[in-house]
């Protein structure tokens, strides 16, 4: 096994940090690292916002679910969506470009969020952890606002980024299901009671099956921020859904 595959292997979500800064050169190779990902049509459909306000890292941990560490974290990259730089460019040059829609938005997605994933290893490889930040995609008028996200971008993902202490170092990583729960071959196969079952019972062993799960959607699918991450998305997308006419 290569070095790159054990890192890949290895990397766990880290949430807290040592009070060290990322040095200025590793913070560099990062966003570097980033911006070499592979993108649609080489039209890097992102642009990255290195946050680096501490009143504005504050009023991210609280828009992003109350999470504290967001605020401490030596490093904060939120990678946007952006469709909007590419449709200002086309109307400058008097290409009369379609208004985007939800194809354009999906686009920029992936290629904001293979530009993180580069940041990831990047940062693993440079011995910093690192942490997804799904709810950075809620409270849609507050992150707008905060963030001045003009209409046509999203807010796809956040990461921070810093020195794991020893504890997160030391903690165990959560167990991937097995290879022949996740991948199918040609044509996708839905699974029945027996095999979610089977791998449910694989990371839970001696867990109720159906009551864990039960649980997990009141905790977690049905919850309030849940709601509030669908309708944030749905605000989002909904500058996204004009079509050829821009109507």
């Amino acid at each position: 096994m290569n070095e790159v595959i054990r890192a890949l292997r290895a990397r766990k979500s880290v949430r807290e940090f040592e009070e060290r800064a990322v040095e200025a050169e590793k913070r560099e190779a990062i966003l570097v690292s980033a911006t070499e990902a592979p993108t649609a049509g080489n039209q890097q459909l992102y642009t990255i916002l290195d946050v680096t306000d501490e009143a504005k890292k504050a009023r991210l941990a609280e828009l992003c679910d109350h999470q504290p560490f967001i605020a401490k974290a030596p490093m904060v990259l939120i990678f946007l969506a952006d469709v909007q730089k590419w449709y200002d460019a086309l109307v400058l040059a008097g290409a009369e470009p379609r208004r985007p829609g939800a194809g354009d938005l999906l686009l920029a997605v992936s290629d904001a969020l293979i530009a993180a994933q580069n940041a990831v290893v990047a940062a693993e490889s440079l011995g910093l952890g690192s942490c997804y930040i799904g709810d950075v995609t809620e409270e849609y008028e507050a992150m707008r606002d905060l963030l001045d996200l003009p209409e046509y971008v999203f807010p796809a993902a956040m990461l921070v980024i810093g020195y794991p202490t020893p504890s997160q170092i030391a903690r165990k990583k959560p167990v991937r299901e097995r290879m022949c729960h996740i991948v199918q071959e040609n044509a996708y196969r839905r699974r029945g009671e027996e095999e979610l079952s089977e791998m449910f019972l694989q990371n839970h062993p001696g867990k109720d099956w159906g009551e864990h799960l039960r649980a997990f959607c009141r905790r977690k699918y049905n919850a309030d921020f849940a709601r509030e991450m669908t309708r944030s998305v749905e605000c989002y997308f909904s500058h996204f859904r004009f079509g050829e006419d821009g109507k």
